[in-house]
């Protein structure tokens, strides 16, 4: 392929030029890029982009490998508009660990990424709701790569339930036949979708891992799936049945006291993920996996609400509602 082979097209995109103090005081503006793929690669022409947590954080300074300027995004969804040969025009979405971090990434009209990266995007699922798809089921489902797939026997408890990577552990766990336990920290239903009732656990108004006993005849949880981390990591230890994996992808506090003798006795396994560490080849690999469950309506997207949707040149907006703990799955729309 020589260059003459390649379209170049002229992308609008956020750019953060330098890092910022806090999510206020970024200050994203929209310029002009000339954009034209590798040989390997597929230039795509980008319908919605997600905003997940870790763009602001990455624009704050949380992460110091994080380059500047660069163009943030790690999900996306849209059609490819140059590539190799049986590619063009066909639908696809993606995420990745390393776009919008390490490289530019989807927060923009177009979008140059490997083409074993992409993912064919489901039809009866819109652009938007493919956009919201990537990191939160991405970092559910590596989870459950890593720790072992639960199976119809099994209990998985998840802390954090109603945050989108908990409902995205849960429609996984159901998928598979699993129990799934829920741990809110207030008084609260389930918010997502599920293939089979899950019970609700409110932390506030009960022992969580006095509860996890009851309802599992003294056996515990084969999987706990712990979302928020530290605030969590006790009540999730004592959950855990023989055996057990727990399954750990935040942290508030970095420092947790440890029971050594708890732990091996118990034989259990932590297993921690960081979908961060994923670049988009990878990343693509777990969506293809999650791939039949969408086809077969086990999993479904996050719902995506209007005024959740934002034009690129209202980013600031939408990276500091996402900054502000927002329940929604924010969208970027070219």
């Amino acid at each position: 392929m020589s260059v003459a082979d390649t379209k170049t097209v002229e992308a609008r995109c956020v750019r953060f030029n330098a890092k910022a103090e806090n999510a206020t005081a970024l200050a994203p503006v929209v310029e002009r890029h000339a954009l034209a793929r590798g040989v390997n690669d597929v230039l795509i022409e980008v319908k919605a982009a997600a905003v997940n947590p870790s763009d602001v954080k990455a624009a704050t300074g949380l992460m110091p490998y994080a380059v500047f300027p660069r163009t943030p995004g790690r999900d996306y969804a849209g059609v490819v508009i140059d590539g190799p040969a049986g590619m063009v025009g066909r639908e696809v979405f993606g995420s990745s660990g390393d776009l919008g971090i390490r490289r530019d990434g989807t927060h923009a009209t177009h979008l140059v990424v490997e083409a074993d990266a992409v993912v064919e995007k489901p039809k009866s699922v819109s652009w938007e709701e493919a956009a919201g798809i990537g990191v939160p089921f991405v970092t559910a489902m590596e989870g459950f790569r890593r720790a072992g797939l639960p199976r119809r026997a099994e209990t998985v408890l998840v802390m954090g339930v109603n945050g989108k990577v908990g409902q995205a552990a849960v429609q996984i766990a159901t998928w598979q036949g699993a129990r799934v336990i829920g741990v809110v920290r207030k008084a609260e239903t389930y918010e997502g979708h599920s293939n089979a009732p899950i019970e609700v656990i409110d932390a506030s108004a009960t022992d969580v891992a006095t509860r996890v006993c009851e309802v599992t005849g003294g056996k515990g949880a084969d999987i706990v799936f712990n979302t928020v981390g530290d605030p969590y990591f006790q009540a999730a230890h004592k959950s855990l049945g023989l055996r057990g994996r727990q399954i750990l992808i935040a942290a508030i506090d970095r420092i947790v006291q440890f029971n050594i003798l708890e732990f091996y006795r118990g034989q259990h396994t932590y297993v921690g993920i960081d979908t961060l560490g994923l670049p988009s080849a990878a990343t693509g690999a777990v969506l293809r996996e999650l791939g039949p469950g969408f086809a077969s309506r086990y999993l479904k997207p996050f719902p995506i609400k209007t005024n959740a949707i934002y034009p690129l040149e209202r980013a600031k907006e939408a990276y500091v509602a996402v900054a502000g703990s927002s329940r929604d799955r924010v969208i970027l729309k070219p």
